[in-house]
């Protein structure tokens, strides 16, 4: 079965409640238990001193005037920003600064993110979320590791993830959903356990860009956070872990995603309602299709669209392949609005890590 069948598969019966099983056991039967219980234990040593505490980055970016922007920040530890050591530094704080620094507002940002989240934890986040936000005007989620680690059923987690954006949309907010990163970039994961994650990663993010599309609300594609980078250049882009991003990997993807929260915001940029360009891969077509193209590309934004009046074509809903300009944003220092409201520290599980991928991977299926 394809990514695109397999990703249409599990959003349509999440839709309707049902199950799939476990992520991957069968790829992880085939490959044979002693194996990937090796690998278990050489990510274990191989994995640096987990990163457990993450800045509390609520408040208020920019000092501009006008009527604030509200965002909320849901998801696991790279939402909460394990790995950071200031407020600024994470990925919901960068892109506060820059939609305050575009528009000339404020933003006040709330984050309920919880480091080791998974994606049936979004529920309890999104009531707290509205609770002290309660009409955000955009939310953004980033979900999806530790599903991948903990091998849960790739339908509940997706089930959930299409609740959470239902709700948010019902509460007003416009939705953008950073999908799960590939795993396989992680460098004390080695072959076979790496091509196991990149699978499990890379379908359910395919899966989840389709639930989200159908819910109403848009992704981006995180892939291995953003491009070559994190690949070429671990010691920058990875912190002190080896697993959760530094704050230059945390910059990196923000850029990615700044474009598409201003989007959903509806503000003016020269990426702002133009036609999409062929010759750069965007395009029109079934949102399974372009969920495919997304993982396969970093950065890439899947939207909901309409063809020739129509919504959906027997594939599913049409969706809208864009790859917005992503230039890098400057660090923290010299370019994001300071945050006005006194620094405190959120702390979090460190159950995200290699070694709970290592090891769920190498448990009987």
């Amino acid at each position: 079965m394809g990514r695109a069948r397999r990703a249409r598969k599990i959003a349509a019966t999440a839709a309707f409640g049902g199950g799939l099983g476990a992520a991957g056991a069968g790829a992880v039967g085939l490959l044979g238990y002693g194996v990937l219980k090796a690998e278990a234990t050489l990510a274990r040593r191989a994995v640096g001193d987990p990163v457990a505490d993450a800045p509390d980055d609520d408040g208020r970016y920019g000092s501009g005037l006008g009527e604030p922007f509200r965002m909320l920040v849901l998801g696991d530890s790279s939402a909460a920003g394990v790995g950071c050591q200031r407020p600024e530094q994470t990925m919901g704080a960068i892109i506060a600064g820059g939609v305050a620094a575009l528009t000339g507002r404020p933003v006040d940002l709330v984050n309920v993110a919880v480091s080791g989240a998974k994606s049936p934890d979004l529920d309890d986040q999104v009531v707290l979320g509205l609770q002290r936000l309660p009409d955000p005007d955009v939310a953004m989620i980033f979900i999806g590791a530790n599903d991948v680690t903990h091998r849960l059923d790739r339908v509940l987690a997706v089930g959930h993830l299409s609740e959470a954006v239902t709700v948010l949309r019902a509460a007003g907010a416009e939705i953008v959903v950073g999908t799960c990163p590939d795993l396989g970039v992680v460098r004390p994961i080695a072959p076979p356990l790496r091509q196991i994650a990149r699978r499990w990663s890379r379908d359910l993010a395919a899966a989840q860009t389709v639930a989200v599309v159908e819910a109403g609300g848009r992704t981006v594609s995180l892939g291995d956070l953003i491009g070559p980078d994190f690949v070429q250049r671990p010691q920058e882009m990875f912190s002190i872990d080896r697993f959760h991003p530094s704050p230059a990997g945390y910059a990196r993807a923000a850029s990615a995603m700044l474009p598409s929260v201003c989007a959903a915001l509806g503000l003016t940029s020269v990426d702002t309602g133009r036609q999409p360009d062929r010759r750069r891969g965007e395009g029109v077509g079934p949102v399974s299709h372009a969920a495919v193209r997304a993982v396969r590309d970093p950065g890439t934004e899947v939207s909901a669209t309409d063809l020739g009046g129509q919504k959906r074509s027997r594939a599913g809903r049409w969706a809208l392949l864009l790859r917005r300009h992503r230039d890098q944003i400057p660090e923290p220092d010299d370019a994001t609005p300071a945050k006005q409201d006194s620094v405190h520290t959120r702390s979090g599980s460190a159950e995200d890590s290699a070694a709970g991928l290592a090891d769920r991977a190498g448990e009987r299926s």
